[in-house]
């Protein structure tokens, strides 16, 4: 797993449970600081050891000229974060769009006639993806700038989903849909919990602190809410497929390592 910061990165726990449950002994998931900069070098030094990388950011977009393949969907989005290598080749995939689509589905959400996305970032245009392959060809974007949210516009054009981009003080105006979903991180969008309380969906892309304040809004009006440790684990888990080849992935051992991982962390220091 490389990144940076990436010191509370859940992906060992996730990726150890699966190679325990699958009797891969003597594989190994390790967390490296990683940045930008460092990242040609690091990856040029690889031998033939290794199976992949996990990517989170900063270097999804930095890692693209890297690699000898990419996906059309990673291409799509603008990112890749994972790296498998086979045959002496490097090749790019996104499974976050993956883990959205799989989160959701697992909640029961059906495929939204609408939806409003908070947010402009990278998880923001893997929100946009996911939307597509649910068979969503028009969104909109809440930002606070919009000429920040520019790459994200790219991101839909290539998807050829229309994109209708809103600041966040005309919220209330777009959120007659199916299907909120929230990029921001933890505590950006309490004092949005008013507003989105009333939407039938929410997913939160924040595993911790859970629950936030606009899950709890929501929840307590009898919408569905999904928080973003699903979407880390169903990422995961299509990266464990393609890195071992296999389909035996033991999800639910995957998820339970992950949520102790987390009541570990939060628990006080004795």
């Amino acid at each position: 797993m490389l990144g940076s910061p990436i010191v509370h990165s859940l992906s060992p726990s996730l990726h150890r449970a699966a190679y325990e449950g699958m009797g891969l002994h003597d594989w190994r998931y390790e967390a490296i600081e990683c940045d930008e900069a460092g990242l040609p070098g690091l990856i040029g030094g690889l031998g033939p050891g290794w199976a992949g990388l996990s990517l989170t950011m900063p270097l999804k977009r930095a890692v693209l000229p890297l690699l000898d393949t990419v996906s059309e969907l990673a291409l799509q989005v603008g990112g890749a974060n994972t790296v498998v290598f086979s045959g002496g080749a490097r090749h790019g995939e996104n499974t976050d769009i993956h883990g959205i689509v799989a989160a959701l589905a697992e909640a029961g959400v059906a495929p939204p006639r609408a939806a409003t996305i908070l947010g402009g970032g990278a998880t923001a245009a893997s929100a946009l993806a996911a939307l597509r392959e649910l068979g969503l060809d028009e969104a909109t974007l809440v930002v606070r700038d919009p000429a920040r949210a520019g790459e994200t516009a790219e991101v839909a054009e290539r998807l050829g989903t229309a994109l209708t981009v809103q600041t966040f003080d005309k919220l209330s105006l777009v959120l007659d849909v199916d299907l909120v979903v929230s990029t921001l991180p933890a505590g950006a969008a309490d004092g949005l919990a008013g507003l989105v309380a009333g939407v039938p969906a929410l997913f939160d892309v924040v595993y911790a602190p859970w629950p936030t304040r606009l899950a709890s809004a929501v929840a307590e009006r009898g919408g569905i809410v999904i928080g973003g440790f699903p979407m880390l684990l169903h990422q995961a888990v299509r990266q464990v497929e393609m890195m071992t080849g296999r389909t035996d992935v033991p999800v639910e051992a995957m998820r339970a390592a992950g949520k102790a991982e987390i009541v570990r962390r939060a628990a006080p220091e004795s």
